[in-house]
């Protein structure tokens, strides 16, 4: 069994948006981009800390990019017009062709084995993918403090994240959790791919999404933040009635990833 095994459990952790590096053999196409590169369409602020300090408490396999998403954003499919930003949409075929082979399929592809490995070994996963959002866009207030992301039709998705909310709000009364907010839990990502390879006996994904506000909201504060986030998630996974409902969905090794 892998060390970050709990109870037949194997936790994952990715970040895909964990910085604003533009690697410099692509540099000259963001001349005018430096700005952008800064701010929250260049990467998720406080996401990588967090995945760095889920991945640490759950002993799990962090999966994280420091390149930032305006060169290719990892959490978009091929084919979706946001897969590149406006400084790489009309580079040549062949440099955005390249850049897919070097940042968007091995980042993706190392992931998605982990789980499968995970799941040939009997375990269930449970895939965390930590982001953040910006307090305002586009003039709309942004109205939470803490956003959980899953798939409503899966059931395990929708009891970690009923049961993670609940003990959030127990733990810290004042913070705003919601549920599929501010973006919808089945919106293209790559957990929804991920959704489409396994099946919810076998893969519960979540992403996790904090207000930037916190982040900037002083040490001390964001600190605890994280603390809370990361305590009652343990608390959620460590409880029997959690661990048990999914031990009987299990259905044993096998046929768990989908064609």
């Amino acid at each position: 069994m892998k060390e970050n095994q709990l109870d037949g459990i194997h936790f994952l952790i990715s970040c895909e948006h964990g910085g604003n590096r533009i690697p410099s053999a692509y540099r000259r196409y963001y001349a005018s981009f430096e700005g952008l590169l800064r701010s929250h369409r260049g990467y998720d602020m406080g996401a990588l800390r967090m995945g760095r300090e889920f991945a640490a408490l759950l002993k799990a396999p962090l999966f994280a990019s420091t390149t930032s998403r305006l060169l290719v954003d990892l959490n978009r499919s091929i084919g979706n017009p946001r897969l590149y930003s406006g400084a790489t949409q009309d580079a040549p075929p062949h440099v955005r062709k390249q850049i897919l082979e070097r940042f968007y399929f091995p980042y993706r592809d190392a992931a998605e084995a982990d789980i499968a490995e995970a799941i040939r070994e009997g375990c269930k996963v449970i895939h965390i993918s930590s982001h953040s959002f910006t307090p305002e866009l586009n003039g709309e207030v942004r109205n939470a403090d803490i956003g959980l992301l899953y798939d409503p039709v899966r059931a395990p998705e929708r009891d970690l994240c009923k049961r993670w909310r609940a003990g959030i709000r127990a733990r810290a009364p004042a913070l705003k959790v919601r549920r599929n907010y501010p973006y919808r839990g089945t919106s293209d990502g790559f957990v929804a791919y991920l959704r489409k390879r396994f099946l919810p006996d076998v893969y519960t994904g979540v992403e996790l999404e904090i207000n930037q506000k916190h982040v900037f909201s002083g040490a001390h504060h964001w600190a605890e933040l994280r603390r809370q986030l990361l305590e009652t998630l343990q608390e959620v996974v460590r409880s029997a009635k959690f661990s048990a409902s999914h031990r009987s969905r299990y259905s044993g090794k096998g046929a768990s990833a989908m064609p």
